[in-house]
């Protein structure tokens, strides 16, 4: 009886650790950057290209428009992805775009909200690219799995951006 009271004692501290984990960060934020040996224009085209989107963001397969006009302010998508052979759905709201500048977002799901805003900039040469987010998790669970989970999170950006300057850079297509 006594190891049953201490397994479950153990268990209870871990649990409350657990989401205690959510409530000290409830949101993460993290920055990418990448850079491209293409101009701005072209690495900005490439980057709204819905044709190429599944080249660099895994598991992207369609976006499918809700309300608005697609690629302005204000417009709402839902973008679907597989991850592990199941479907996700993730509701893209754009907030504000600097054609060839910036873009930023608002993505919704089940499990988390996320803020999102691409920046590009010439420099030199190179196009500099800049991620920066900040995701939140809804509900106790979700915000102590991402909090958790952060450095996995922006490993997954890393990685988008590093697929992303490689489809730019590989580019052939000629945009108006």
């Amino acid at each position: 009886m006594k190891v049953l009271k201490y397994i479950l004692g153990i268990l209870l501290i871990i649990v409350l650790g657990f989401f205690a984990i959510g409530l000290i960060s409830p949101k993460i934020e993290y920055e990418c950057e990448v850079a491209v040996k293409k101009p701005l224009d072209e690495a900005w085209a490439v980057s709204q290209d819905e044709n190429k989107m599944s080249d660099w963001l895994i598991g992207f397969q369609k976006i499918e428009p809700i309300s608005g006009t697609p690629g302005t302010v204000g417009a709402v998508s839902d973008i679907y992805f597989v991850n592990e052979g199941k479907e996700m759905v993730i509701r893209e709201t754009i907030n504000d775009i600097v054609e060839d500048e910036s873009i930023s977002m608002t993505f919704e799901s089940d499990f988390m909200d996320m803020n999102y805003t691409l920046n590009m900039s010439q420099e030199g040469e190179q196009t500099k690219i800049r991620s920066f987010t900040i995701a939140k998790g809804n509900g106790a669970f979700s915000k102590s799995l991402m909090a958790l989970m952060a450095g996995s999170v922006k490993a997954q950006e890393e990685y988008n951006l590093s697929n992303l300057k490689k489809v730019i850079e590989e580019n052939k297509t000629v945009y108006n």
